[in-house]
């Protein structure tokens, strides 16, 4: 198999990544993307003969649902969960000044 990942496509990939890579990471990248273009090669040898294409491997189907307005909860059940209460309802830190 000839070399597919060049030191031009690391230093492209690095530029679009903003990465500033050293010279051993460069190395260690080059070859990381070979193997994984390597192993990814194996996929054409698989025999796909009468195997459908996908998009997802269970099948997918909406569940559709009437809305109905249901109870939720009192109030005071709701709110004995609430760290803190002031005047009927959760209070929250301040967040904008």
């Amino acid at each position: 198999m000839s070399e597919k990942i060049t030191e031009q496509t690391i230093e492209a990939i690095s530029i679009l990544a903003k990465l500033t890579l050293s010279e051993e990471e460069k190395q260690q990248a080059m070859a990381d993307m070979e193997a994984m273009l390597q192993y990814i090669d194996q996929l054409n040898d698989l025999d796909t003969e009468g195997v459908e294409p996908m998009s997802h491997v269970f099948p997918v189907c909406n569940v559709y649902r009437e809305d109905e307005v249901q109870e939720f909860g009192s109030r005071e059940a709701i709110l004995k969960n609430a760290p803190a209460v002031k005047n009927d309802s959760f209070q929250v830190p301040k967040t904008i000044d």
